[in-house]
């Protein structure tokens, strides 16, 4: 595996990052956190949980333990608790925000540290198991790819802000009428094969 194999890895798990940031600039703490779904997903919810999984996925897993805190570490909650998909009520949405930044600067350092064939083992896999960096990099980049895509969604819903980069960089130039119109048109294409 070369450094320039890991260099593209570790670029695309920080373009997933910013995808999921990009969903949270500018909402109020309300917005961040209001469940969008049956489940509770919420947008502040979807950036904690991803600090989660790198702070284990990155620290543990590889025994380079950190001083973050998980979510279910606080007194009186366990993982079934799920505090890693939502802000609780003592956390601010800067706090969370802090927070997985710093659990983000800790996967990174594992991330710099470590060759593509290092080796750790996911205690919370199946017993005995061995994994690579490399597998590890690509488990992450998936997972974060599917709740970066979760938070496209959600945060349309909000205030109609899409986009990859930035608002709107990455969709057909349309106005409002423009989005209507083809809005109107997938419609009448679904009824038609109803």
């Amino acid at each position: 595996m070369t450094d320039d194999q890991k260099t593209i890895l570790h670029a695309a798990l920080r373009g997933q990052r910013d995808a999921l940031r990009l969903k949270l600039e500018g909402l109020s703490e309300r917005d961040a956190r209001l469940p969008r779904t049956p489940t509770g997903t919420n947008l502040l919810g979807l950036y904690k949980h991803v600090g989660s999984c790198e702070l284990g996925y990155f620290g543990e897993t590889f025994g380079r333990p950190s001083d973050l805190p998980q979510p279910w570490d606080a007194s009186g909650v366990s993982v079934e608790d799920d505090t890693d998909l939502f802000a609780t009520e003592d956390e601010s949405m800067a706090e969370v925000v802090e927070w997985v930044e710093a659990c983000f600067a800790h996967a990174d350092a594992t991330i710099e540290a470590l060759p593509l064939d290092a080796s750790g083992s996911v205690p919370w896999w199946r017993p005995g198991n061995t994994v690579t960096l490399q597998q590890i990099l690509v488990h992450l980049i998936q997972e974060e790819a599917r709740h970066a895509g979760q938070a496209d969604i959600l945060r349309e819903e909000i205030d109609g802000a899409t986009g990859y980069r930035a608002p709107g960089d990455n969709l057909p130039e349309l106005d409002e009428g423009g989005w209507a119109a083809r809005h109107e048109r997938l419609t009448r294409i679904a009824e038609a094969h109803g």
